[in-house]
């Protein structure tokens, strides 16, 4: 049962302790067996505490009968960010993917992506990254986490198709963090402004060529790691005849010192927003 939860053995042993959340079946001589209705009230209680409520409040509904159950639907308000981040944390932890999508489309829906971003969803993808960091593991976490955080910035409405498409996203050649560009498009989304994103790891003479057929008025490059923040990309950029109105570097990447003087650097995805929308041709 501990492995199928993906929690410990002490915890299985301190709900049942605590809260009466033990197996149902046991005859003497033999294992305990936990009843489906048994399973059913533990998988509630994992939800609850996942979705940031406490192990005693969420005892009291898990042992209720299924029909006063709470649907453990996480309702993420500005002053309840705390838990919100505690629950993605331990569903990422245990790879719950249904709960990691619950948290994090709750998150954008009722914060907005640019809060949901700054005050949930970062600061966890950070946690998981400084822990990976330290031990070399995790990887699987972080790669599910940003897969599921992926699916719901797509999922934020975009603009109507006639309005016209003026801003381009891209990453640094060799650059497979596009989250981060993600979270911008969907910002983006979110106040009526469509943009072209070009993805991970984009060649210069890929981006060259997308900037010469479509001609944007703004473009942000990011690049997340020093290897790949290299300035000569900007410089071939800046060098076209029909360049972009705001060129931006997004992203810890990049050197300020070494970066072009024409070129904007945002530090944050608000600012990057005020950047890329501030050319007088935007409507």
């Amino acid at each position: 049962m501990a492995r199928r939860l993906g929690v410990a053995v002490t915890t299985l042993r301190t709900w049942h302790q605590r809260y009466g959340l033990g197996p149902s079946l046991h005859e003497p001589g033999q294992h305990r067996r936990y009843t489906e209705q048994d399973i059913e009230r533990l998988e509630t209680m994992q939800r609850l505490i996942a979705a940031g409520v406490a192990p005693g409040e969420a005892a009291r509904w898990a042992t209720r009968g299924p029909e006063q159950r709470p649907t453990a639907t996480v309702e993420v308000t500005p002053d309840d960010v705390q838990p919100s981040i505690r629950g993605l944390e331990r569903a990422a932890l245990r790879l719950d993917a249904p709960v990691i999508r619950q948290i994090v489309s709750q998150a954008v829906r009722r914060l907005g992506v640019v809060v949901a971003w700054d005050e949930v969803l970062l600061p966890v993808l950070t946690w998981i990254g400084d822990r990976h960091a330290a031990t070399g593991g995790l990887v699987e976490v972080e790669h599910l986490l940003s897969t599921c955080i992926s699916a719901a910035l797509s999922a934020v409405p975009r603009p109507s198709p006639t309005v016209p498409l003026r801003i381009m996203l891209a990453c640094a050649d060799e650059e497979q963090h596009s989250l981060p560009v993600e979270a911008l498009a969907a910002a983006l989304a979110a106040t009526g402004v469509p943009v072209r994103m070009l993805g991970a790891r984009v060649p210069t003479s890929a981006l060259l060529a997308a900037v010469r057929r479509t001609g944007p008025s703004a473009l942000l490059v990011w690049s997340h790691d020093r290897s790949t923040g290299d300035p000569d990309q900007l410089e071939t950029v800046l060098a076209e005849r029909n360049r972009p109105l705001v060129l931006a570097a997004g992203g810890p990447g990049w050197d300020p010192a070494e970066l072009p003087a024409e070129v904007n650097r945002p530090l944050s995805l608000n600012e990057a927003i005020t950047q890329l929308t501030a050319y007088p041709t935007y409507p």
